[in-house]
């Protein structure tokens, strides 16, 4: 039965321009004015997100005022530098490079992350690619697990799934990545007197999909409100180049190739974004379905997995607790 409620992937359009002035006075007004400080450092990973947040600071502050940092490391793909350079000379501000993979292995990062995997698979070795993916939200009502895709040397590959203990530890030694790469944003912010910006969507910072005290760790996130559809129509307004832009979601954490939608939030982001406005917009699953292409069930599903994700969000967002007066 068709739903009697209207719902249209239209939902999301804004006003571009207005938003990118809106936002670069805000910026510009939180960073000088109130927090005062010089400019803004900003970690760019070559995605949509820390592009537009890096487009948005110099339309606020002047590109002499926006530091740029590319932080590669042993995992990560060519393209994220190679983008992440070309947003830096597109905007001519500047920037600097510095390769985390020494750090991370200090940290152990690797090591750590390795023993992990070979718990399930005992044949992988160091140097295998690899990452670990979700089953999609809309295949069943199932318990979701996840599990890890090794690729070996002759190209062949395997999965397994994952214990808990093992996907305990693969997160909690790749989260060194997203730690060490704050810490330094936030060596380049003292030395400029600059502050740091967070990046995240408010998909991302709705469903808790940062790190802690990592990528979560900001003193401004000013595309936090907007979806990430929304996002993306700021990227053109403002100009970001248009290979940035046609360059799908995508984590960079793992040796393999692995998609946001894989790893997290198993629905291509576009899906994702109007299935979070219906939950917080009392839309019906039958209205959202009939837009998507999915059952109601299917949305329904959804609607669970944002409500389950949320729970898990709820500690990511708190401050440090401390005893009441």
């Amino acid at each position: 039965m068709a739903s009697s409620v209207a719902f249209s992937k239209d939902v999301l359009k804004i006003d571009a321009a207005a938003e990118a002035v809106r936002l670069a006075a805000w910026i510009q007004r939180t960073v000088q004015g109130e927090l005062k400080k010089r400019g803004a450092v900003v970690g760019l990973s070559g995605g949509i997100d820390s592009s537009v947040v890096g487009a948005l600071c110099v339309k606020a502050l002047g590109p002499e005022r926006v530091f740029g940092l590319l932080m590669p490391e042993r995992d990560s793909s060519a393209e994220t530098r190679q983008l992440g350079a070309a947003l830096v000379k597109h905007f001519g501000i500047s920037y600097a490079e510095e390769d985390l993979t020494d750090i991370l292995d200090g940290f152990g990062c690797y090591r750590r992350r390795d023993e992990a995997i070979a718990s399930v698979v005992p044949d992988y070795r160091p140097g295998w690619k690899h990452k670990i993916v979700l089953p999609s939200v809309t295949a069943s009502d199932m318990y979701r697990v996840y599990s890890v895709v090794v690729q070996r040397p002759d190209g062949t590959e395997v999965r397994a799934r994952l214990t808990p203990d093992a996907y305990l530890q693969i997160v909690a030694a790749t989260n060194f990545k997203q730690r060490s790469r704050k810490a330094m944003e936030y060596y380049h912010s003292d030395r400029l007197n600059y502050i740091v910006t967070g990046t995240p969507n408010l998909l991302e910072y709705d469903q808790g999909f940062f790190v802690k005290l990592g990528d979560g760790a900001a003193d401004i996130k000013p595309i936090a409100h907007l979806y990430k559809s929304q996002v993306y129509q700021l990227a053109e307004h403002l100009g970001v180049p248009e290979t940035i832009r046609r360059r799908p979601p995508t984590t960079d954490t793992y040796s393999l190739s692995q998609s946001q939608e894989e790893f997290y939030f198993s629905l291509p982001y576009d899906q994702m974004d109007l299935c979070l406005y219906a939950r917080n917009n009392g839309v019906p699953a039958a209205a959202v379905g009939e837009a998507l292409g999915l059952t109601a069930d299917q949305v329904e599903r959804v609607f669970r997995d944002i409500d389950s994700k949320r729970k898990v969000a709820h500690y990511l967002h708190l401050p440090p607790q401390v005893v009441g007066a």
